[in-house]
């Protein structure tokens, strides 16, 4: 695998050469040959390696997903069609090669499918490369529901071999020059020029129960935040996934959004796997201290951040706090420390004061 300018780091070379082993002379992937499970934690070049890999590899019969598109895409296929191996034929086609970035397992509900979904896979016989930000031994990890899931991660761990990436350095908290896409985005702590401090983050107080939160809509336009308005005005509604969602502005390549409008709504992952297609860049407004907010609120902006980064959308976040403050305290909210991995990579900056 050619490492071009890139000089990686010693944990990277290694599971580059272990990934360099799945390929013949011709760069193909090898036949009936074990795949890679490839995990540590975020911002670690997981995914650089894996796709280096991907890219070197034959263009003929290979797919590479992020796995919340392809987790959403079977659900649907498998709803379409009545059966998993039909839906998994659509979506893969003929591919000998399948890489995954950022499998994860949290849900009881999902294990099921992802299990039938492993032993369809398996049953191929195709060559399979995922990154995961947990050892299988770590998936599933409510001890509720843990036990349920063992027998799938035993099939993991015999079907693939397991790599650490793991070094000290997260180089997601490195400056990057000349940044395109998800990377040229800006991280602004304070609330976007058009509005007011006290309308862009709503009334959210600390330590609030989920039961006391409204998200109802308001006269002004903006979802309640614990009882007073998002950002105030206008909305563009925008159809979705057979739903509307209500942003403050777009044109042809670009949307703004109040968190209220977007996080405190029951949209999902697939929502914004059809925004991210429609919309190039994005501007998130009002985004609160998560430890304030129902942890199902603060899920949606994983899912978000998520979507956008491996879509490589622009994003530009105006929040209340920096990014390490954004997530301190929050519990029970799977993926956390990636999605703020991932927002540490934008350019940070404070609002500038107006009048």
């Amino acid at each position: 695998m050619e490492t071009e300018a890139i000089r990686l780091d010693e944990d990277q070379q290694r599971a580059a050469a272990r990934l360099d082993d799945l390929l013949d002379r011709r760069h193909r992937p090898l036949k009936h040959h074990r795949g890679i499970y490839l995990h540590g934690r975020p911002g670690r070049g997981k995914t650089m390696v894996m796709d280096r890999f991907f890219a070197s590899v034959d263009p003929k019969h290979k797919r590479r997903f992020h796995f919340h598109t392809f987790f959403t895409s079977l659900h649907a296929e498998t709803h379409a069609h009545g059966s998993i191996d039909k839906a998994i034929d659509t979506l893969l086609g003929k591919a000998r090669l399948v890489c995954f970035d950022e499998f994860h397992v949290h849900d009881i509900g999902d294990a099921m499918l992802i299990t039938r979904m492993l032993d369809a896979l398996f049953a191929r016989h195709l060559t399979l490369v995922v990154t995961s930000n947990y050892a299988p031994a770590e998936l599933l990890p409510n001890p509720l529901f843990h036990d349920l899931f063992v027998p799938t991660i035993d099939r993991i761990v015999a079907e693939l071999d397991v790599v650490s990436l793991d070094g000290p350095l997260d180089y997601r908290t490195v400056a990057h020059s000349r940044a395109t896409g998800f990377r040229a985005g800006r991280y602004i702590v304070g609330p976007p020029p058009a509005f007011g401090s006290d309308a862009a983050f709503g009334d959210v107080t600390p330590g609030f129960s989920p039961g006391t939160v409204s998200a109802d809509e308001n006269p002004d336009g903006g979802a309640a935040v614990h009882g007073s308005p998002g950002i105030p005005g206008p909305r563009v509604e925008i159809a979705v996934g057979g739903r509307t969602v209500r942003a403050l502005a777009v044109d042809a390549t670009t949307i703004t959004l109040d968190f209220a409008d977007l996080c405190a709504t029951p949209t999902s992952a697939a929502d914004y796997v059809d925004l991210a297609e429609r919309f190039h860049t994005w501007t998130l407004c009002g985004v609160p201290r998560l430890r304030d907010v129902p942890r199902d609120w603060a899920m949606r902006l994983v899912n978000l951040v998520d979507v956008l980064y491996d879509a490589d959308r622009t994003l530009t976040v105006y929040a209340q706090a920096p990014v390490s403050e954004l997530v301190a305290g929050v519990r029970a909210v799977p993926d956390i420390a990636r999605a703020a991995s991932r927002l540490g990579e934008l350019s940070q900056t404070e609002a500038v004061a107006v009048g």
